[in-house]
């Protein structure tokens, strides 16, 4: 049985059993998870949470490791939720992530949990948001999740952070890294990596074509996005994109968007799992089972359209 009291005084332990138990695909092991986070609501919420992304070979995890250094100097208790890629023909991962960060995984007030994706989009494991619960219940201030490369379901991360955070490589002119312009437009801020040695005018003119592009796009918020430069490996910009982290979350909090974005992703992710538990309900169905293969067919057949097959399958709930 997992202590509650435990959880709250930042017991490791008794966080990584809870988490745990959040990932167990058992049905029994759910319903006790849920009825842990319903007891543990009321001590969440009181983090920043930051998503970190960027392509491979970007540095992610070294920057991550600076940063987490830098903010345990400043006082604060960082969790790091790592995603590792699960492969897709026998679903495990990695989970190399302790190693990468050796000094941060030292620290007694950082938690490092890598977790596999299982291939829940956007890279992001399935239970990603019900872990940042109970690390914020354990007392953690910042909580950062570091993702799967760059892609189009990177929108899953944004909806469950207050900060969104692309690292780039130092480049330039008609070789942009051709990132998406969804990705743009999902970013807070961008931070070109790996600015030291021969690479520092290299980041910084890419640093001046990012904010040109970031001029071209429509903002509507209170919040322009910035394009930073660090190095962390030199360990320098580090406390520059600190200090840009909490000037948006001040004036996130100022103007109320910080509480109504919490409030937006929560009646998002609603609707997500409704929609999730709907589609399993119909996989469990017997009714369902027994007839879909017939019903597949016949779209297949073309004697039957794709929507009337579906309505079908819904008459049968």
């Amino acid at each position: 049985m997992i202590n509650i009291d435990q959880i709250k005084s930042g017991n490791r332990r008794a966080l990584a059993k809870a988490i745990t138990l959040v990932e167990s695909k058992l049905d029994s092991h759910r319903e006790q998870a849920q009825d842990l986070l319903n007891q543990l609501l009321p001590e969440t919420g009181n983090s920043i949470r930051i998503g970190i992304t960027g392509i491979p070979g970007v540095g992610k995890s070294t920057f991550i490791e600076a940063f987490g250094l830098h903010l345990i100097k400043q006082g604060k208790k960082v969790a790091v939720l790592a995603v590792d890629p699960s492969s897709p023909i026998r679903g495990g991962s990695i989970l190399g992530d302790k190693t990468r960060m050796e000094l941060l995984s030292r620290e007694e007030n950082a938690y490092i949990r890598p977790s596999p994706s299982e291939g829940a989009l956007g890279g992001v494991a399935q239970k990603t948001r019900e872990t940042m619960l109970l690390c914020e219940a354990a007392g953690f201030d910042v909580i950062l999740v570091e993702t799967v490369g760059v892609g189009q379901s990177e929108y899953e991360v944004a909806a469950m952070v207050d900060f969104f955070l692309v690292l780039m490589l130092p480049n330039a002119g008609d070789d942009l890294q051709g990132i998406k312009r969804g990705i743009m437009e999902l970013a807070d801020a961008l931070v070109i990596n790996k600015a030291d040695g021969e690479s520092v005018n290299l980041a910084q003119q890419t640093q001046r074509h990012y904010k040109n592009a970031f001029h071209l796009l429509s903002q509507d918020g209170f919040w322009q996005p910035q394009v930073k430069t660090c190095s962390a490996k030199e360990n320098e910009g580090i406390e520059a994109v600190w200090q840009m982290i909490q000037d948006y979350a001040n004036q996130a909090q100022e103007n109320g968007f910080f509480d109504n974005n919490r409030a937006q992703q929560s009646q998002d992710w609603l609707k997500k799992l409704i929609h999730e538990m709907l589609e399993m309900k119909l996989k469990q169905n017997p009714q369902v089972k027994a007839q879909l293969p017939k019903l597949q067919q016949a779209v297949l057949d073309q004697t039957l359209t794709p929507y009337n097959a579906a309505q079908e399958i819904i008459k049968l709930l």
